[in-house]
């Protein structure tokens, strides 16, 4: 699945619409919408509005691309197993990146490939 990111650079690369072109049209910086199409920053719903109304796609489309989890889900599931916390501040204190955790996650949870 493409993150929403990836989403948008492509509906913006289709409007033949240079990065600049769009920030402008938003009223933001041109490095802020460059984060947000490399996954580094998350739009506000303000931004994700004008997002949907310029690149002429409906609002929840959009949505479905957010793949964060919601902060009160993380902070529930500290609060239920502390052990969550502490893990959440280790992958945060060591820099570890999202695609090194799932492959982490993928090895532990795949069926074992031994003969």
């Amino acid at each position: 699945m493409k993150t929403l990111g990836e989403y948008i650079r492509e509906l913006r690369e289709e409007k033949d619409l240079s990065l600049r072109e769009l920030a402008k049209k938003l009223k933001i910086s041109a490095p802020f919408l460059s984060d947000i199409e490399l996954g580094h920053r998350y739009p506000s719903d303000k931004v994700l509005g004008g997002l949907a109304r310029i690149l002429d796609i409906p609002l929840k489309d959009l949505k479905a691309y957010d793949t964060r989890p919601p902060v009160k889900d993380l902070k529930r599931m500290a609060a239920a197993e502390p052990l969550y916390g502490v893990a959440f501040r280790k992958v945060v204190n060591d820099k570890i990146s999202a695609k090194k955790l799932l492959e982490l996650i993928e090895e532990i949870s795949a069926p074992s490939k031994k003969k």
